[in-house]
């Protein structure tokens, strides 16, 4: 099943800047791989994915964590939730782990 990619503002935001920055061209890479895998399979086991509990989408949907990478220093992470709709996956953000 493929699912359609929503990007709320922050998250076209974030990805934007990821393509403005030429000295993160490889985090780039991993995060167009990453939602490739989202589009296809949510629970692809490269992803990762896993609920994160400390946050809920606009109507209560379960927010996910998905991993661009693995063992990498200021790795990104992607947060989305299924929705709105059917086939659909909300990109919330595309943000560097701590």
């Amino acid at each position: 099943m493929i699912f359609k990619l929503l990007f709320t503002h922050q998250a076209e935001i974030d990805l934007q800047a990821l393509e403005k920055n030429n000295a993160l061209a490889k985090r780039l890479k991993a995060v167009r791989k990453c939602l490739g895998y989202l589009q296809k399979n949510p629970k692809h086991p490269s992803l990762n994915t896993h609920k994160y509990e400390s946050i809920r989408g606009p109507n209560g949907e379960e927010v996910f964590e998905a991993y661009a990478e693995n063992k990498t220093p200021a790795t990104y992470r992607i947060f989305w939730h299924y929705g709105p709709s059917k086939k659909t996956i909300t990109i919330i953000a595309i943000t560097p782990h701590p």
